[in-house]
């Protein structure tokens, strides 16, 4: 996780973005530094390092997005939501978010089990959770940006009780892989577009339908990013990937090798789609890459 920027960096997206037309400016691979004896406060583990960390991202978002690109950020770990949406919000107020991941992210400090921040960042960043949410040394400087109506979960299959009480008490939008699995993929964005941009989006056949595929899972993210930036309300984009040992979906099996070369391929691949590069097509896009 932590050496997974570098990782896609080096598996050639920038020279593929390039490549497909896209003017890319890379700002550089952030450092953060560890800060010493940052103890547990609510069960919240290494809270001023993850804190700190994030407020620096959001400032390096914010320039970014002042400088009028997109904003692509590569990352390992999930906490680093809480920067780069609250960083987006600074100059998008108006901010729909689409979380596909296999868990919410939603656990607050007191709620967590595991007290890991990667776990909570959904949290820090909602308005109706302000309330619910202690004072965490590092966190100081974050203003809640989203409201319950702002988010929807994409692939949800691993969700802690607290985390669905949450969920359903803040009346949510979620669609979990059995939902996904029923509906298709296709129709699952359609309704999401039409929740979050408030219009009716007719996508093509899904790929999981079209294509013989090893793991359809990895296609289902790369149909997400290409119609999120066809619908024309992209603002920025987050990929974090654990690359695996070139096993199942996490490694060779990704792409059935027809486009992608393994997991960290993939998520080269599913950072081009997110940016406007359709399969087959180009298209002329500025983006920022944190490597």
């Amino acid at each position: 996780t932590e050496e997974g920027p570098a990782v896609v960096k080096e598996a050639g997206l920038i020279d593929k973005l390039t490549a497909q037309g896209c003017d890319v400016k890379d700002y550089g691979a952030l450092q953060f530094d560890d800060i010493p004896d940052d103890r547990p406060c609510h069960n919240a583990k290494n809270p001023r390092t993850v804190g700190r960390a994030n407020e620096k991202l959001a400032s390096i978002v914010e320039k970014v997005k002042k400088d009028g690109r997109t904003c692509l950020v590569v990352g390992g770990d999930h906490s680093l939501g809480i920067g780069s949406i609250s960083g987006h919000a600074k100059t998008e107020p108006d901010l729909g978010v689409i979380w596909f991941d296999a868990h919410t992210d939603i656990n607050t400090p007191l709620t967590s089990l595991s007290g890991n921040i990667h776990g909570q960042p959904v949290a820090f960043l909602l308005k109706e959770l302000k309330d619910k949410m202690p004072d965490i040394p590092g966190f100081s400087w974050i203003t809640p940006c989203l409201s319950a109506e702002d988010i929807v979960y994409i692939g949800l299959r691993d969700v802690d009780d607290a985390e669905h009480c949450i969920l359903k008490s803040l009346g949510i939008k979620y669609y979990s892989m059995t939902e996904i699995d029923q509906l298709g993929i296709g129709k699952v964005m359609e309704e999401t577009l039409h929740y979050l941009l408030k219009f009716w989006w007719f996508p093509e056949p899904t790929p999981t339908q079209t294509l013989p595929l090893t793991c359809p899972r990895l296609w289902e993210g790369v149909w997400v990013g290409e119609e999120v930036w066809g619908a024309g309300g992209v603002q920025g984009a987050r990929t974090e990937r654990e690359f695996g040992d070139g096993s199942g979906c996490g490694g060779r099996g990704a792409g059935s090798g027809r486009e992608f070369g393994g997991g960290r391929g993939f998520g080269v691949g599913l950072g081009m789609r997110g940016l406007g590069c359709r399969r087959g097509l180009r298209a002329m896009v500025e983006v920022w890459g944190v490597g």
